[in-house]
């Protein structure tokens, strides 16, 4: 098993003050969860990273690169309209993914989805171009940012259980 010294190593990302203004708020929790699932990942080999931890076949790079399509496939396809190829957030694991270029690609993936959200600023309640969900309204900034708080925790919890299976390594 890989040493998990490096993985432990935290970012300065925390989560915000109790009196930070709404958007500061869900903004920060979820660069929080985003980091606690890249946190996971680093310091292991691509092989162990690519590795399933449960029947299912989800590996931590499975979770990274599905947490890389929802960030796209929502904040850029669905809010801004952008005319983007939508990415499989199922397809399975290729065996071809590296734990270098899967972080890389969901920090760029972070940084457009960020970009996005600071440009509707004061206007959470705005709703986007549509939606992901079939018959479904285009949400709201609020109504996304909270939803990618609820899906980037709850990879981050599988995440948790995956990397302490693979060398015991706990904690954020």
């Amino acid at each position: 098993m890989t040493d998990s010294t490096e993985a432990r190593k935290r970012s300065d990302v925390r989560p915000p003050g109790i009196n930070a203004d709404e958007q500061t708020t869900l903004l920060t929790f979820l660069d929080y969860l985003r980091e606690a699932v890249i946190g996971k990942v680093a310091g292991l080999s691509d092989e162990e990273a690519g590795r399933p931890g449960v029947a299912s076949g989800t590996s931590l790079l499975w979770l990274v690169r599905h947490l890389t399509a929802v960030e796209l496939n929502w904040f850029l396809w669905a809010y801004r309209g952008e005319d983007v190829d939508l990415w499989d957030d199922d397809a399975p694991a290729t065996g071809d993914e590296t734990v270098e270029e899967s972080i890389a690609a969901y920090r760029a993936a972070i940084a457009r989805a960020n970009e996005v959200a600071a440009a509707a600023a004061g206007a959470l309640d705005r709703p986007g171009v549509r939606s992901l969900r079939p018959n479904a309204e285009a949400p709201s900034m609020r109504w996304l940012l909270v939803h990618m708080i609820e899906e980037t925790g709850r990879h981050a919890g599988h995440a948790d259980i995956i990397r302490e299976q693979l060398d015991g390594a706990v904690g954020r």
